[in-house]
């Protein structure tokens, strides 16, 4: 009796035990630490899918150790699917790994999420974040992403690349010459655009840069990475035409008196790609970013601009194919978008590109008629800009927040064709690039703060940045870094470095040479330039003890997108900010550290950092003083978020503002702030928002009242260019002030948006 109860109690046990065998996840093993990782392709495939193929096998064997081997009976199989153009499901079937992709690029976006889940970071290359070395890979038999794009083409424009990509392919990568980018530099930006699940890109085309369609196998590369080529707004017909155009043996780059050898310079290019996946950007402007030459009233603009458009459907006709086919893009961009709001006639198949206002401002977004376009529309955005009032080639410091929110507000606006943003360095993007991509490929997945309501489950802005800290230098490290790289765009976003000299470029030449101004003074009170110089270097101080947790292959890493940057940045605030001495270190440093940069890695990247692109005066071994420019500052009494109510809508967007944590108003929303006076008097109200533009075509309006009473209205539309828009995108904020009389005691502050696209920031007093 005994050993039949001590039997029924071991086979209940073993029943048990199986049961919860069951209920848990079986995995399949993708690599068990002794045999290579098999893998099976079709035999006929694009050749995307073998260059991505190619990656995925040098990843495994930087993973596990073991080169992947093709097998009959293979573990990881990539198939044909069907679906969206790009997208690719991941699932586990028969014990098997299927990676099925709707067409090559999907194939190969595929091959490289396995890399991503086998801790393989897009930037292995361009970062040197080299992968961990892993025993054992599994995936749960259940497991199963299916994923597709958000837009259409996603990819980057190479601009103003004369201090960092240039010199480092001419001297370093490629050395080939003077002047050239070559197909070993593309080559590898491809790779990264397959890595970031890009498509598309408009190549380098400034003046010294050899043009991509005369760059021997530059396009070849591109062919073979999948990615779709097209040409910057003053490129048209494929043309690079400041490395292109031969004024001597071509004549003027003149439509109305050249129209001949234009047409035939075009055609050139036309009949040179027929039959290529390629992107056409239409319309005319000069040589490079200039107007049309030969017009000079707005109505002979017009009439031009419209000639060369209908002509140029007509030559895509007769060279390429039917123009409603081909992917064509027009960019009403500076002059060019007074003439398409006159009337230019843009044929419906054009995807219309909308451009940002070089600062990370959207200037303009379809309307409900533009929106109904068969071509779509498509954004032209910055993470880099040369110009007025001042460029920002140096690092990469675009708030997070500003760029969800401007690229949110495009896609909502059914701007979902073509997102091509703009840098000056693949490498120094680093994370704001990686943002954007994963903004264009899946533009669901993030969300700007937690949902009070709950609902889908998505990433917020500050969880995206901490887990791309994590998965570039490991969970222990990125967690205590997060806090450290959130106060940094804090403080990037109320002055970046490269504006900390208050100075501007492209002044009138007869009062400044070479149109630059001089570091004077600097524009803060003693109290504001102690505690920006405290912030920096707690900053810096956390930068510098997270190091011990870095694994020590990844060293330059770390160096290259986290230490350069901020102790760069800090280095440049205490050499405006500090004593005579101080500031002179501060200078000597930053040499130091760019140095140290272009020395990674046994020279691999000697010659990309330029600490002082087009050498303009911040960069000098200046010694700016505070010169009492600035007695006192306004005092802040609020951030947005501290709102006591907001109406529906309103919606916080984090690492966005002085406060980096400003509130979104929809048209109509309020918020209501509980406002303390300690005693009846009058008093100065500052508003301070986030300077948007009314990217509706409208105005920008906002209103402010106490206690119910009659509303104040403000606003922020400013003139393109006008000195006051300058301060505003130099400093983050554009502030309103309100004079108000306030008996003791408590009141109420309301905000309402009387205007489509209103930012709160903070609210002060003075």
């Amino acid at each position: 009796m005994k050993r039949m109860k001590k039997l029924l109690t071991i086979l209940f046990a073993l029943l048990l035990a199986g049961g919860v065998a069951a209920r848990e996840p079986r995995q399949v093993v993708w690599f068990d630490g002794r045999h290579p990782i098999t893998y099976s392709v079709p035999a006929d495939v694009e050749p995307v899918v073998t260059t991505a193929l190619a990656m995925w096998k040098d990843d495994m064997r930087q993973v596990t150790g073991m080169e992947p081997v093709a097998a009959k009976k293979a573990m990881i199989r990539v198939v044909q699917g069907t679906g969206v153009a790009d997208g690719f499901r991941i699932s586990v079937s028969g014990g098997q790994i299927v990676v099925e992709g709707n067409n090559g690029r999907g194939m190969a976006y595929g091959l490289l999420e396995l890399s991503r889940m086998a801790g393989v970071s897009p930037w292995i290359w361009w970062g040197d974040v080299v992968p961990e070395r892993k025993s054992r890979l599994v995936m749960d038999c259940d497991f199963r992403t299916e994923q597709q794009p958000s837009v259409t083409y996603r990819g980057i424009f190479l601009n103003d690349e004369d201090w960092s990509l240039r010199p480092w392919s001419t001297k370093t990568h490629d050395a080939q010459g003077k002047g050239t980018i070559g197909a070993k530099t593309y080559k590898r930006v491809f790779e990264l655009l397959l890595r970031l699940r890009a498509n598309a890109l408009w190549p380098a085309m400034h003046e010294g840069t050899t043009a991509f369609f005369k760059t021997p196998g530059a396009k070849a590369m591109a062919d073979s990475c999948g990615i779709v080529i097209g040409t910057s707004h003053c490129e048209p017909m494929l043309r690079n035409n400041v490395g292109e155009w031969n004024v001597e043996q071509r004549g003027r780059f003149n439509y109305r008196t050249n129209r001949e050898a234009v047409q035939r310079y075009w055609a050139e290019r036309l009949e040179e790609v027929k039959g290529n996946h390629a992107m056409f950007t239409i319309g005319m402007r000069g040589i490079h970013d200039s107007s049309m030459e030969g017009y000079t009233t707005e109505q002979e603009k017009l009439e031009g601009l419209q000639q060369v458009i209908d002509d140029q459907q007509e030559m895509l006709r007769k060279y390429v194919g039917r123009p409603e086919e081909q992917m064509q893009v027009f960019v009403p961009y500076k002059e060019v978008l007074q003439l398409y709001e006159k009337g230019l006639r843009v044929p419906d198949y054009v995807t219309l590109m909308w451009c940002d206002d070089n600062y990370g401002y959207m200037t303009r977004l379809s309307d409900a008629s533009e929106q109904q376009r068969a071509g779509g529309a498509g954004v032209y955005y910055h993470l880099s800009y040369w110009g007025r009032p001042h460029d920002y080639l140096w690092l990469t410091t675009t708030q997070p927040g500003l760029i969800w929110n401007e690229m949110r507000q495009a896609y909502d606006h059914r701007v979902r064709k073509l997102w091509i943003v703009n840098v000056h360095d693949p490498k120094v993007a680093g994370y704001d690039l990686e943002l954007f991509m994963d903004m264009a490929w899946d533009m669901e997945s993030l969300t700007p703060s937690p949902s009070p309501n709950g609902g889908r489950s998505k990433m917020t802005l500050e969880q995206h940045l901490e887990r791309w800290l994590c998965r570039q230098f490991g969970k222990e490290a990125g967690e205590r870094l997060f806090p450290a790289m959130h106060e940094f765009y804090r403080l990037c976003g109320i002055r970046r470095p490269e504006f900390m000299g208050w100075t501007q470029v492209e002044l009138d030449k007869k009062k400044y040479p070479r149109g630059l101004s001089t570091v004077t003074e600097v524009p803060l009170t003693a109290e504001e330039a102690t505690a920006r110089l405290a912030d920096f270097e707690r900053v810096k101080t956390t930068v510098g003890e997270c190091r011990q947790y870095i694994r020590r292959e990844l060293g330059d890493a770390y160096f290259a997108a986290i230490e350069y940057p901020v102790c760069a940045a800090a280095a440049m605030n205490r050499k405006m900010l500090g004593d005579s001495a101080e500031s002179h270190r501060a200078y000597e440093e930053i040499q130091t550290l760019t140095s140290r940069y272009n020395a990674m890695q046994g020279g691999k990247w000697r010659g990309l950092m330029d600490a002082a692109p087009r050498k303009l005066p911040v960069f000098d071994d200046v010694r700016a003083r505070l010169n009492g420019t600035k007695e006192t500052a306004p005092v802040v009494c609020w951030n947005a978020s501290d709102y006591e109510e907001a109406s529906e809508g309103a919606r916080i967007v984090q690492m966005l503002g002085h406060s980096m944590k400003a509130v979104a108003l929809p048209k109509g929303g309020t918020l209501t702030y509980r406002l303390d006076a300690a005693n009846e008097g009058d008093y100065i109200l500052i508003a301070a928002l986030i300077p948007t533009q009314p990217n509706d075509n409208g105005d920008l309006r906002f209103s402010i009242s106490v206690d119910d009473g009659e509303e104040t209205v403000y606003t922020l539309k400013e003139p393109f260019r006008s000195e006051r828009w300058k301060q505003n995108v130099l400093s983050g904020q554009t502030r309103r002030e309100t004079k108000v009389h306030l008996a003791k005691g408590i009141h109420r502050l309301t905000i309402r948006a009387l205007d489509d696209h209103i930012v709160v920031d903070q609210i002060m007093k003075r």
